[in-house]
């Protein structure tokens, strides 16, 4: 099996859907020699940010002299983006070598007559694999769905982290914010210290009363203070107060106040580990992570930004008002049916002069047409494309009070970051 038979057995599963439970990987994992229990983990759900928030706690663990892996979904361009070792992603070889034993593995399941384990838990189990063959010292772990049930709660972290939490997946997790709360939350682990980002009260709440269930510490990061927060280097940098002390001139290189908070929660997180102030603040400022409020090009002014909810959208615009004031934006919008259409389209479509209605590259995707129909309910100036690359060719910007910006699906980001490979600043 070479790397792309590799991969296209891994998606050849997209057949198998999504079937929350832990019964089918544990089993794969057994059989497996259960990689995933040779190494400490940090383990992350939530709505919005988890990949910003571990992608920055792995680059701290990593300048703290730690042999870091980091597992990520979606991936951007490639397939390998989603299993890293220190920064490195996972070779083809290793790929296609480690895909062939899992797919022995399975095979050996279906034989006792079980069910064929789903896409993301043989990418899942590819992944912890990958980690105890490198030898890996932490694994910072995110969630794929919700959490109580999905194939990354395996693990028993030395930490448990959870984001901010929206209303997202409700056909799966439920439709209002405590049931979605308490999926998140079961990722907690009896006696393992809880460390949650800013909540709304009820989501808070639900947190907090499941970590006492579970006698698990909860640390409530919201807690913290970001205070003089600026823009610098196409980064920014804040000073963050907490538990009686100012940590000041915190750098870090994504843009907006959302990704402040995201650091903010990645810094109370690696206390709790004990790691020191120094390598914080060095893994912090080296943090790449793109997709989010990310520059491609300066001239042109070129953005992209993998928002597809509610929060992201409005995190966005904000982030937009904050770091481009008076840039008129010429939004290239591309959802996926099962998201929130509407909302998103409301806000995004709102603020924008003018939109673009694309397609983003999955099976999910809605057609530009119909997403067109949505967004002229909130703005009159929209037209079509029929791609990704027709976007970009017939409507870009040349005015230097103007702004592109490629959002609502990281499924579209991808495609244009290749389209469009950033520029070294």
């Amino acid at each position: 099996m070479n790397y792309h038979e590799a991969v296209e057995y891994i998606e050849s599963m997209y057949r198998f859907g999504s079937r929350p439970g832990l019964e089918i990987i544990t089993r794969l994992l057994d059989l497996m020699g259960n990689p995933h229990l040779k190494f400490r983990s940090v383990h992350a759900a939530g709505t919005n940010g988890k990949g910003s928030t571990c992608a920055h706690i792995a680059s701290v663990l990593k300048e703290a002299g730690f042999l870091t892996g980091l597992y990520t979904s979606p991936h951007l361009e490639r397939f390998t983006e989603r299993i890293r070792v220190s920064g490195e992603e996972i070779g083809q070889e290793d790929v296609a070598e480690i895909t062939g034993f899992v797919k022995g593995h399975i095979q050996t399941m279906l034989e006792e007559g079980r069910p064929h384990p789903t896409e993301f838990e043989a990418i899942t189990a590819i992944g912890f694999e990958y980690f105890k063959r490198k030898g890996v010292q932490y694994a910072v772990v995110e969630v794929g769905m919700g959490g109580r049930l999905d194939a990354t709660n395996v693990i028993t972290p030395e930490v448990s982290v959870i984001t901010p939490i929206s209303l997202d997946h409700v056909n799966v997790l439920g439709n209002d914010m405590v049931s979605i709360a308490r999926e998140k939350a079961g990722i907690i682990k009896d006696g393992v210290p809880v460390v949650c980002g800013l909540q709304q009260r009820e989501v808070m709440e639900t947190i907090r009363e499941v970590c006492e269930k579970r006698n698990a510490p909860f640390i409530y990061a919201g807690d913290g203070l970001i205070e003089n927060q600026r823009p610098e280097n196409g980064g920014q940098v804040f000073d963050f107060a907490w538990r009686g002390k100012v940590y000041r001139n915190i750098r870090v290189r994504l843009m907006g106040r959302h990704q402040a908070d995201n650091a903010a929660l990645a810094f109370v997180t690696c206390l709790e580990l004990g790691i020191p102030e120094n390598a914080i603040r060095g893994g912090l400022e080296k943090t790449i992570w793109p997709g989010r409020m990310e520059v491609l090009r300066k001239k042109p002014l070129i953005l992209i930004d993998g928002a597809h909810n509610v929060d992201g959208a409005a995190a966005l615009v904000k982030g937009l008002k904050q770091f481009f004031p008076g840039k008129r934006v010429l939004l290239v919008l591309g959802m996926l049916r099962d998201k929130d259409v509407d909302s998103v389209a409301k806000i995004l479509g709102s603020y924008a002069d003018r939109v673009v209605t694309v397609s983003p590259v999955s099976t999910r995707a809605m057609d530009p047409l119909e997403l067109k129909g949505i967004v002229e309910r909130y703005n009159r100036n929209v037209v079509c494309a029929a791609s990704i690359r027709e976007a970009v060719e017939k409507h870009m910007v040349s005015s230097e009070d103007e702004i592109m910006v490629f959002s609502g699906s990281l499924y579209m980001i991808g495609e244009v970051r290749k389209l469009l490979p950033p520029e070294i600043f």
